[in-house]
């Protein structure tokens, strides 16, 4: 059986339960594309996973690969697939009800291998699916976000809020974005128009008539948040159904949604990348056998950006 290097769960728990090991090439079905994996990224849905809080919703069978985002070469097609050949650099979101992405290979349906923006090095390509979708489809898919329209971006400097300004700047909105003291310089450098401090200022003496919020953090932002929005606007979290019921209390709209792979944005999030209209954040580079330590650091929650493991050096 011809094997790999990946990082694997066999049991639920702390970060102590990866294990950098031997495991066997993941299975090619047809339709599948098989990447040869340059670089993946941690997500906070990553670590969630590992520690079971997802087991109810997302049933996996152990021992399993961790990790979904990737960027990298493809390595083999199977019988049928004309939109890719070896040697194509993707990028993409692979399927969480199989063998993920912190490992060598990885197998994909060939619609979630989106040709890899050709200005970015595999590392920095890597940390851009899964938080770049959440981003776009929380502001155009749900939100409907336009020129005018004014957005506030909770966890600016994480990697969802970091492309959520981006993109809510290239759309023409006023952007508000809160985050900690040191992070103040990176927010404007994103283009935000006002930025907060949350260890000094609350939000919502600051932010006000709110169209759009988008929510990574949860907790009492929630209702926070609703109070300042405008009647009908829109408070879109990743992080909590109840963002639904408490917008909807003070008169606004809510939305609870879990990134979805989607080839037409990914390839649209490529061109503005390749463009310099957009950049992923990243945080910081590790190897993957310290797939353990970047979890850590993203569990930590006050990582900038994205933490990347790089699988090819």
């Amino acid at each position: 059986m011809a094997m790999m290097k990946a990082v694997r769960i066999r049991e639920y728990g702390q970060s102590s339960v990866l294990h950098y090991e031997d495991a066997p090439l993941p299975s090619v079905r047809e339709g599948d594309v098989l990447v040869r994996v340059h670089a993946t990224s941690v997500n906070p849905f990553d670590w969630k996973v590992r520690a079971g809080y997802l087991k109810e919703y997302i049933p996996l069978t152990l021992p399993t690969v961790v990790g979904w985002d990737f960027s990298g070469i493809v390595e083999a097609v199977s019988a049928g697939v004309t939109t890719h050949k070896v040697g194509d650099e993707v990028y993409g979101l692979g399927d969480v009800m199989r063998d993920g992405a912190s490992a060598e290979y990885i197998a994909v349906n060939a619609a979630r291998a989106t040709p890899k923006p050709k200005s970015l090095s595999h590392a920095h390509a890597a940390a851009v699916p899964l938080a770049a979708l959440a981003a776009w489809q929380a502001l155009f898919e749900h939100a409907d976000v336009r020129a005018g329209a004014r957005v506030l971006v909770h966890a600016a400097a994480g990697g969802v809020g970091s492309f959520a300004v981006q993109l809510a700047k290239w759309k023409g909105a006023y952007v508000f974005g809160t985050a900690s003291t040191r992070n103040q310089e990176l927010l404007r450098s994103l283009g935000v128009d006002m930025p907060i401090d949350y260890t000094t200022t609350r939000f919502e003496d600051v932010a006000r008539d709110i169209d759009v919020a988008v929510d990574t953090v949860g907790g009492d932002y929630e209702e926070r948040t609703a109070r300042i929005l405008k009647p009908g606007g829109m408070l879109v979290s990743i992080i909590s159904p109840t963002a639904v019921p408490i917008a909807e209390a003070f008169g606004a709209r809510g939305k609870f949604f879990g990134a979805q792979s989607n080839h037409s944005h990914l390839s649209e999030i490529g061109a503005l990348l390749d463009a310099q209209t957009i950049k992923p954040v990243i945080d910081r580079l590790l190897p993957l056998k310290e797939a353990g330590a970047a979890h850590d650091l993203v569990a930590g929650g006050h990582t900038r950006g994205k933490v990347v493991l790089q699988v090819v050096a």
